[in-house]
This record gives C-alpha cells, structure tokens and sequence, in this order.
C-alpha cells in the first residue's frame, strides 16, 4: 500500500524547495500527509486492523512534530505548507 517511486517522485518534485532536495520538511509533510491519506481510506473499508493503525497514530505524530519545527523556525514556509496541504481550517 505504499507508494511507487514515480507517486512519490511527483510529491517530491512539487514539494522540494530546491533540486535535489528530498529532507526539507516541506517534502517530509507532504509524504506523511499522502501516506495518511492512503491510510484513512484503508481504514474505511478495514475497521479492524489495529496494527496499521498503530502506524498512523505514529505518522501523524511525526507530522505534527515537523509542523512545529518549522512553525518555529520559519512561520512564512509553515503557513504556505498548510495552504497547500490544506491541513488547517
């Protein structure tokens, strides 16, 4: 259920901050992000599978976690992420 490397090239290539660039926050989000999308739709069908959900819970903790780091360190990037995201309301 994980992506293929031409999905996440996509991602990765919106998100990247410069050429090259796979560890900026910004594409870190974005991963997480779609990953926890494909998740909850797992979740949709599968209620009972507690082992994955387990690693959303993990997931989503990573993200929060990379949101507040760079909430702190650049507020600008932070709040175009969550724009494009759409993450917040």
């Amino acid at each position: 259920m994980s992506f293929t490397a031409p999905e996440k090239a996509i991602i990765v290539e919106d998100y990247a901050t410069h050429v090259g660039d796979t560890g900026s926050p910004e594409v870190q989000v974005a991963l997480l992000t779609a990953r926890i999308q494909q998740l909850t739709e797992h979740f949709k069908t599968h209620k009972k599978d507690h082992a994955s959900r387990r690693g959303l819970l993990k997931m989503v903790g990573q993200r929060r976690k990379l949101l507040k780091y760079l909430r702190n360190v650049e507020a600008a990037r932070y709040q175009t992420l969550i724009q494009r995201l759409g993450l917040r309301k």
